[in-house]
């Protein structure tokens, strides 16, 4: 990737990986500012998003920590009101430019088209993160309310869209499988639905 501006190599990792830990849709992240991330507690608010819901959205201690290092490379002050991934001129990136950028690193990771010919979609990351969270455990409603959904019959698509979810469910209800089931990232599933219980708008 080649630097337009000193911190521009800084910005896309973090936007990247936080799109996906976080869940976020590409507006979300591209209109944080820097007082909405919470660096010590790891917490992120999302202020009148989609059908003007508002949200904290918890961090995970190595997506937190990776913003930490992003801001102090990013001389960051605290509580600046400035984006927390300014563009070139200090302002907010347009969708359409951070979703090419995007496009442009997922064809340098080498990452492959789909049959339709063509890169998945950044929203695609949010998707992702839903189906991996209801797949480890996750009640539908922390996710629903971790995704900013207005309506749990949203969240439930996930469940009724993903054949994996519905084997891996038949399986683990079994009479052998009811005990000892070992879920991937159940520290984090406890983390994120103690910090939902407490946080819900």
């Amino acid at each position: 990737m080649i630097s337009r501006y000193p911190t521009y190599t800084f910005i896309y990792p973090v936007l990247v990986r936080l799109l996906y830990s976080c869940g976020l849709r590409i507006s979300e992240a591209l209109t944080l500012k820097c007082q909405d991330v919470d660096l010590a507690q790891g917490i992120l608010f999302i202020e009148k998003s989609k059908k003007g819901k508002s949200r904290f959205v918890p961090m995970s201690h190595s997506m937190a920590e990776t913003c930490r290092d992003y801001a102090k490379r990013m001389s960051f002050s605290a509580n600046s009101n400035g984006y927390f991934f300014p563009s070139s001129d200090g302002g907010k990136y347009t969708r359409h430019s951070a979703k090419s950028t995007i496009q442009n690193i997922y064809a340098k990771a080498g990452i492959s088209k789909l049959p339709n010919g063509r890169y998945p979609r950044v929203h695609d990351m949010r998707h992702s993160k839903a189906t991996h969270l209801l797949m480890s455990g996750v009640n539908l409603i922390y996710i629903r309310d971790f995704l900013g959904h207005a309506s749990v019959l949203t969240t439930e698509r996930y469940a009724k869209t993903n054949p994996e979810f519905m084997r891996k469910a038949i399986e683990e209800s079994t009479a052998d499988n009811m005990t000892g089931i070992k879920k991937y990232g159940m520290e984090q599933k406890k983390e994120l639905t103690e910090f939902l219980k407490q946080y819900r708008l």
